[in-house]
């Protein structure tokens, strides 16, 4: 399977968020809200253009990545620019075949040319740490509370750069949106049937990170 990766397109837009609808749909909760959290980030002052890429087989976008702006600070209040992408999107009979890997991939050549300190996200450690990522503990990189999550991972560009020091991460306020509009949003695509139904890793994964 070819997979080719170029940066996204306007004539490009209905489609992605297409495919993020269907990527995430009933994944982590009823419905999902991603889709419009994809409508909104092209218009914020956070999102990088630049690291906005599609992956396409014979010639159909099956996936997509979306990178913001994000910081980290320390107990100085020293501030220092990392990244942060989300969603990463795959259309599911794509799933599993390395697509959500080459995008990661790809761009993360491009943040290490671009000389970034670090790709900080929230998601599961199932997939990412195969990836290179790491809990962000393991740098002393809290949330804005001081706490560390379980699903808060990060991926270290600078390799030393957080040694010594402790950091508290600070993502982007898009991701804060409205979920009343999100649902309202999803009014305009096709009707789907909601439901959760977790999968014992994932019910594991969630407590943990309710209790980290």
């Amino acid at each position: 399977m070819k997979i080719v990766i170029r940066n996204e397109r306007e004539s490009d837009f209905t489609a992605v968020k297409e495919l993020t609808r269907e990527a995430f749909w009933n994944l982590n909760f009823p419905g999902c809200n991603e889709h419009y959290l994809v409508h909104v980030l092209r218009n914020h002052p956070d999102f990088i253009i630049e690291m906005d890429y599609v992956a396409e087989v014979d010639n159909k976008i099956v996936g997509n990545i979306m990178y913001t702006k994000s910081h980290v600070v320390d107990e100085r209040e020293n501030e220092v620019e990392t990244l942060t992408f989300g969603p990463l999107s795959v259309l599911p009979d794509y799933q599993r075949r390395g697509i959500g890997t080459a995008l990661i991939n790809f761009t993360k050549e491009i943040a290490v040319k671009n000389n970034a300190k670090a790709i900080i996200i929230l998601g599961h450690p199932h997939f990412y740490c195969k990836l290179g990522f790491r809990n962000s503990i393991d740098f002393m990189v809290s949330n804005s509370e001081g706490r560390y999550p379980y699903g808060q991972l990060m991926l270290e560009l600078e390799k030393g750069f957080f040694k010594d020091t402790k950091w508290k991460f600070l993502y982007s306020p898009v991701y804060n949106f409205d979920s009343k509009a999100a649902d309202e949003f999803d009014k305009q695509f096709s009707l789907k049937t909601k439901e959760f139904r977790p999968t014992q890793e994932e019910f594991s994964i969630a407590v943990r990170a309710y209790l980290s």
